[in-house]
């Protein structure tokens, strides 16, 4: 079998992860003999061994040689923080810090040239955006929480997440990009929220992403001239989700004009599109123009499935297809991301620590990071690759990953995966307890 490729195994991203966080600011760097490059490295750990809660990692490398051992040999951590300690060093960290973690491994891709399997309209990327919940509590909270007020007086604290992914309408793969925090704000009352949060997100992408030609992916909730507007400035393209109900001006402008239409039958399943160009998106902001594409898919069974998008792209015969294509792509942030992490080993509901600044926030960032890790080895990683073949599903392959972290000395990340490929046929030597 070959050897690691050194910037897209783990291995090789770990390094590069591990550089970005020896930059993150420490604030108790002088007084502690554990740096926060090691708390990060070992929270990472929890999620990329997908351990069930904190306290279980904390156990099994506290109370096993073994475990303890493959933590520095496989993550470079020099001292392993207890759980207690690593909550109280991570909720110092701001999040925002990394970013840069995502960006480095993003940039180890694009060295490798596996993004050109992503490329779609003219070279562009699709990037979805969303949202999802990752925490919630009645009582739980921190200074960091929004907080939904209920009739009978009682309160719910949560986190909510923005997040952004590469997808590819053929591509089950994503690639996540780093995602951004609805928390509290400095000097608002009011709860952040999607919009917001993307004021934040869509600029830090550019920022990261210079030269990155983008093609941003929406529901309805974006399809406003405020926020179109901004992508416009950022150099951003998009093909956002609008309904009827919230874009009552646009779809009367619609009814009352002669669209182009094309019709197309593809094993059975008739594909049906309408559009105009060069439409204006609402009464009080006649300066926004639009393209608005109509599309419905009849199947074979007599199912119809009917979707409406706005877009900068101009549409014609000939760019109709892709457009509502890269549109449909929006759903892999659902199915492959947020279903993943919540259903697939992740836990990403789950409270890994809340603290009292930013744990919550930090826990799910390396959350994601560990993920986008994941999906960088499935795309790129050989050893993954058989890995996976050999064990079938992510959720027996996480499992055994954990199992042989627990009971073999694992020196390399190669030994590791090639462990789980041949079995029994590799020897591993035993733990040095001189």
């Amino acid at each position: 079998m070959k050897t690691f490729k050194k910037h897209v195994s783990i291995k090789g991203l770990l390094t590069t992860v591990r550089y970005k966080f020896n930059k993150v600011k420490d604030v108790v760097s002088s007084r502690s003999k554990i740096s926060i490059t090691d708390c990060l490295m070992s929270g990472l750990a929890v999620f990329s061994l997908k351990s069930p809660s904190l306290l279980d990692f904390e156990q099994n490398i506290a109370n096993d040689e073994v475990a303890s051992s493959n933590l520095k040999n496989l993550y470079g951590t020099a001292n392993i923080p207890s759980d207690t300690y690593m909550r109280e060093r991570l909720d110092e960290v701001t999040p925002s810090s990394l970013r840069q973690a995502f960006s480095a491994v993003f940039a180890n891709i694009q060295r490798q040239k596996t993004l050109e399997r992503y490329e779609y309209y003219d070279k562009h990327y699709l990037i979805s955006v969303d949202g999802t919940g990752c925490f919630s509590s009645h009582e739980i909270h921190c200074e960091s929480c929004c907080e939904k007020n209920h009739q009978d007086g009682t309160k719910t604290y949560y986190h909510n997440m923005l997040s952004a992914v590469l997808v590819h309408p053929d591509e089950k793969t994503v690639i996540p990009l780093a995602p951004e925090a609805m928390l509290k704000q400095d000097g608002y009352k009011k709860n952040d929220c999607e919009l917001n949060a993307a004021k934040r997100l869509l600029p830090a992408i550019r920022k990261e992403h210079p030269h990155l030609k983008i093609i941003i992916v929406e529901d309805g909730l974006y399809g406003n001239a405020p926020h179109i507007n901004m992508l416009k400035e950022l150099n951003m393209h998009y093909i956002t989700g609008v309904k009827p109900d919230n874009h009552e001006y646009l779809f009367e402008a619609v009814k009352a004009a002669q669209l182009n239409e094309y019709v197309e039958k593809e094993n059975g399943t008739t594909h049906k599109y309408k559009w105009l160009n060069d439409m204006v998106l609402n009464d009080s902001n006649q300066e926004c123009k639009v393209n608005f594409l109509d599309y419905e898919e009849h199947s074979t069974k007599g199912r119809v499935q009917k979707f409406t998008w706005v877009t900068d792209l101009p549409i014609s015969s000939s760019t109709v297809r892709l457009i509502m294509k890269g549109g449909r792509a929006r759903w892999h942030i659902e199915n492959e991301t947020f279903n993943t992490l919540k259903n697939l080993g992740y836990n990403f509901e789950h409270n890994y620590g809340h603290g009292y600044k930013n744990l919550s926030t930090v826990m799910a960032m390396l959350m994601f990071l560990a993920f986008l890790i994941d999906q960088v080895q499935e795309t790129c990683c050989e050893f993954f690759q058989k890995a996976l073949k050999k064990i079938k599903r992510k959720k027996y392959l996480w499992r055994k990953m954990r199992s042989l972290f627990d009971m073999v000395v694992l020196p390399s990340w190669q030994v590791f995966y090639e462990l789980i490929i041949n079995g029994t046929k590799l020897s591993i030597a035993p733990v040095n307890s001189s």
